[in-house]
């Protein structure tokens, strides 16, 4: 149940031109913007006393917020985090409290150098935040400016992380006079609050093809599908539909069959963004959309691929296979760097800012000049280094007109290029800048769960130094496909020894698995151990003579267990719950290293990749089914932890 609070200092005695008291027409604004049960408290202690029955979200607000009933129910349902400050980008006035923002999180309160904004006199507290927001109340004292405002800086002091809500297209203003209270009124009048929401459905910032060739149209989209009830997980699955067609076509071949699997694929493209966009605008948010928005976008891309690797090899070029699997190894390891580096930052901005004489070097120029890079919104500079990273927007197009000009061999081969120097280009640069950062990201979360590591690895001796050694076994799987490759296509097979000893050096990389993750460079470990993988799964298979159709399947099956932990560790969800049964990398890496021993690849393959692929069910069905059926069945006590997906 969510709980909102209405401070009713220090605007209590304002009315509007209704003869109503401010405070209780923001009462009856937090109803409709779903608060289960509304309160209005005197001052922080009573609010104290409030908590002590809350079992769910709690809202708090001063009274002297006018704002759009919208822009309450945004933050209410604020899907970025369980604990949401609302943030005005309205220049600092005398008493206003000041913040300030990195990548989305609160990261200073009241400290006028470097403020991004204003606090707007809102926030929602997720439910495991409770006791640190009591401990605030207690902490604020009586006197030193609003109770609302005093109770954020304290929050922050205590230590929960507070994410940023920002208004846009709609009003949010607090008052201290009728004059202000007046002008803020007619400001909320003079914007209809509908087409704003269904604009603020789309993304502040997107990528150059998504914003000039999507997002221009796709609000109308947006708008049929609420009118027609559909939510956004249907809207998904009509977008995989579309993917998959798309995919088959591209396989048949032929002019028209490409040509139509170009258009399929952008459509395809433009109801992915929709379901984003759907949910924004109904306010429709849940954990299970978020993790199956991402799941599906890779599964999406990657049937693409195979349809083209397919429709290549049957136009008669000889690795057209190959080309779809370097292309789906080489984009799961970039989101993968992707997923930790956003993680890296999101430390990094919780951590103090470097002293002036500590900011210079190679690293903090770059990262100086990408702030002001991203900053400058619309330049030339902007669309540029947005666009050279290769995102799904830019890879989309690229594959539809590609494909549809010159076919899936010019399709592969331009995604190979293109992603290749997007991936050298951003590792370069971001290895730089997190040497200056210098901020242990893995020493935060469990290394062995994000690293994927199964019972082998935990037992081992505790060596130094994981990355060299992923890096270590990540080459050697490297150079045993590079082999493999070279002595299958002159004709002749591994010499017996080869595959054991490329396996026992991707497995000395299990060594660092107890070892202290805490390196500047160390959130690269979870990509390489990937890589390597990968790369000796593929070694296998083309030692053993495997059909590269199911060479493409077993790693396919790989990237979507991977795809499930980087989904649960971006939407803040625990482990699956049938992670021990995935075996592990080094597990699953033995047991092909033994079936390449005993010559039976191409069963292992199939065998390994069936297990894994009803294992990842299982557990999808465990922990999006099952598990909260019974959690909703079992009570839940007052205080315990917070199950909300926030």
């Amino acid at each position: 149940m969510t709980l909102a609070i209405v401070l009713a200092d220090p605007a209590a005695g304002l009315t509007t031109n209704a003869g109503e008291r401010l405070a209780d027409r923001l009462a009856g604004q937090w109803r409709r913007a779903g608060a289960d049960d509304v309160r209005v408290a005197a001052d922080l202690t009573e609010l104290a006393a409030l908590l002590a029955g809350a079992t769910g979200p709690v809202l708090v607000s001063g009274a002297d917020l006018v704002a759009h009933t919208a822009v309450l129910r945004q933050l209410a349902t604020s899907p970025v985090g369980p604990t949401v400050a609302l943030v005005l980008t309205d220049p600092p006035a005398s008493g206003q409290v000041t913040v300030r923002e990195e990548r989305g999180q609160v990261v200073a309160v009241g400290d006028p150098e470097g403020a991004t904004g204003v606090f707007g006199g809102a926030l929602r507290v997720g439910r495991a935040d409770l006791p640190a927001l009591a401990a605030a109340c207690a902490a604020a004292g009586s006197a030193g400016g609003p109770a609302v405002d005093r109770l954020l800086a304290e929050l922050a002091a205590c230590g929960p992380q507070i994410f940023a809500h920002r208004v846009r297209l709609l009003v949010a203003r607090r008052v201290g006079t009728p004059a202000e209270l007046a002008a803020a009124d007619a400001a909320v009048g003079a914007v209809d609050e509908d087409k704003a929401e269904l604009r603020l459905s789309v993304k502040e910032r997107d990528d150059f093809f998504t914003t000039f060739f999507v997002s221009t149209w796709s609000p109308y989209v947006t708008k049929a599908a609420a009118r027609l009830g559909l939510s956004p997980t249907g809207v998904t699955m009509i977008s995989v539909a579309f993917a998959v067609a798309a995919a088959v076509l591209f396989g048949v071949g032929g002019r028209p069959a490409l040509v139509a699997g170009g258009v399929l694929l952008y459509l395809g493209f433009v109801l992915d963004c929709v379901d984003g966009q759907l949910a924004r605008y109904t306010r429709n948010f849940s954990a299970w959309g978020g993790w199956l928005d991402t799941m599906a976008d890779r599964a999406k891309e990657y049937l693409v691929y195979a349809g083209l690797g397919y429709g290549a090899t049957h136009a008669g070029v000889r690795y057209g296979w190959a080309l779809a699997i370097a292309a789906m190894t080489l984009q799961t390891v970039r989101h993968m760097t992707d997923a930790w580096y956003g993680v890296l930052h999101d430390e990094a901005a919780r951590r103090p800012r470097p002293a002036a004489g500590e900011a210079g070097g190679i690293g903090g120029k770059l990262n100086a000049a990408s702030t002001k890079v991203q900053a400058d919104t619309g330049s030339v500079s902007y669309w540029l280094k947005r666009t050279v990273v290769f995102p799904i927007g830019e890879r989309w197009a690229l594959i539809a007109v590609a494909a549809a000009l010159f076919g899936p061999l010019v399709a592969l081969c331009a995604v190979l290029i293109w992603g290749t120097l997007a991936f050298g280009y951003t590792g370069a640069l971001r290895t730089l800048r997190a040497r200056w950062m210098r901020v242990p990201v893995m020493t935060t979360v469990d290394a062995g769960l994000h690293r994927d590591d199964g019972r082998l690895a935990r037992t081992l001796p505790v060596a130094r130094d994981p990355l060299a050694l992923a890096m270590i076994g990540a080459f050697g799987a490297a150079a045993l496909l590079i082999l493999a490759l070279r002595v299958v296509q002159g004709g002749g097979e591994l010499r017996g020894w080869v595959v054991p000893a490329g396996l026992l050096v991707l497995l000395g990389g299990a060594l660092g698995s107890r070892a202290t993750h805490a390196g500047p460079l160390d959130w690269l470990v979870p990509a390489v151990l990937r890589a390597g993988e990968y790369l000796f799964a593929i070694a296998v298979g083309v030692a053993g003579h495997a059909p590269a159709w199911l060479i493409f399947g077993y790693v396919f099956v790989l990237t979507l267990h991977h795809y499930d932990l980087t989904a649960r560790l971006e939407k803040r969800q625990p482990a699956p719950p049938l992670h021990r049964a995935t075996l592990g990398w080094e597990g699953r890496s033995l047991l092909l290293g033994i079936a390449a021993i005993t010559g039976i690849v191409n069963i292992a393959l199939a065998t390994l990749g069936t297990y894994l692929l009803v294992v990842f069910v299982a557990s999808v069905v465990l922990a999006w089914v099952l598990l909260p059926a019974r959690a909703r069945r079992t009570p839940v006590p007052v205080g315990g932890g917070d199950r909300s997906p926030g």
